[in-house]
């Protein structure tokens, strides 16, 4: 198990040093002068120059790389050119909000999609099986931004059931702000529900069709105890790993489902930034967001290593 983890640290920290060279040469290097974009073609050169001294433009890459890097370590995220604050401080405000709906989402997505999709596998070829796959199917096909529209023109302006956007804060109280991101968290959960459901029947599927579960049936074990005890638990490999990289996206991609709601969390916030040549705070936003992509990654990984020992002496899986 230690050398398990030593491997999966090594490879979280290898990531994170290659993700963070990606983001800086994409952002600084190769699109040329980032404080001649931020201040536009009509800037005065004073200005200019003012502004790439401000933003340490003057240094030489390699060591504006290794400053950057080192800030990234230390909380130290400099300051947004937009806002006039901490990038942090921006940040922690709007992680606030969509730490909370990528798990709300996530919660819902996956309370809904094993059930089906175990159901799926279970009753397959009949009409059970038939009609969750058509679900998946549409939830596949329907975008996320049309289904937040609908959503938001049946339960937050035909039957003003619900808010149809804005974020009430949690200041306001746990039930008012929850139920502002209740749509939300719909619009985002049912797209992956229907990948999620479709992975774990298909993961279902094929361990029924393995030996030991023939074999537990032979013993005398009930479907659905050999099901449940034997044929899920060794199906959920594949489906943590869907899980891992829906969570992720949660996180790191709302900013259509953000602005269609109007919600001030981080996907608004990559939104204005780009809109407004804020590359700070572009450049932090997506390296923080690539970190919470491989971190994700690596606590799926310890995942796999609860759900199958096999895999804690350092085997991949495959």
């Amino acid at each position: 198990m230690a050398l398990f983890l030593l491997q999966r640290l090594t490879a979280l920290v290898v990531t994170l040093l290659v993700a963070s060279l990606v983001v800086f040469l994409v952002m600084e290097v190769l699109p040329g002068d980032p404080a001649a974009v931020m201040l536009g073609i009509n800037a005065r050169p004073d200005t200019l120059a003012a502004l790439r001294q401000q933003m340490g433009l003057d240094l030489p890459a390699a060591q504006r790389y290794v400053l950057w890097l080192g800030g990234l370590a230390s909380g130290d995220l400099g300051t947004s050119y937009t806002y006039g604050v901490s990038v942090w401080e921006l940040v922690r405000e709007r992680l606030g909000l969509s730490l909370p709906l990528a798990l709300i989402a996530i919660c819902l997505s996956t309370a809904l999609a094993i059930p089906l999709g175990v159901l799926a596998a279970a009753r397959r070829g009949r009409a059970a099986d038939a009609g969750v796959m058509g679900f998946t199917q549409l939830g596949i096909a329907i975008p996320n931004f049309w289904f937040a529209i609908l959503l938001i023109l049946l339960f937050g302006v035909h039957w003003q059931i619900l808010p149809a956007g804005g974020f009430a804060g949690w200041e306001a109280g746990a039930w008012p702000a929850l139920k502002t991101l209740i749509l939300p968290a719909v619009a985002l959960a049912l797209p992956q529900a229907a990948i999620l459901a479709r992975v774990t029947r298909s993961s279902v599927l094929e361990t029924l069709g393995e030996d030991f579960v023939r074999t537990a049936r032979a013993k005398g074990l009930t479907r659905s105890a050999a099901l449940w005890r034997h044929a899920v638990r060794n199906a959920l490999i594949p489906v943590v790993t869907i899980m891992g990289l829906q969570f992720s996206f949660l996180l790191a991609g709302t900013i259509i489902i953000e602005n269609v709601f109007y919600l001030p969390g981080l996907g608004r916030l990559v939104f204005q930034a780009i809109a407004q040549h804020d590359l700070i705070v572009v450049k932090d936003l997506v390296m923080l967001l690539a970190a919470a992509v491989v971190v994700v990654n690596f606590l799926v990984d310890l995942a796999y290593a609860v759900i199958d020992p096999r895999l804690r002496g350092g085997r991949s899986y495959e």
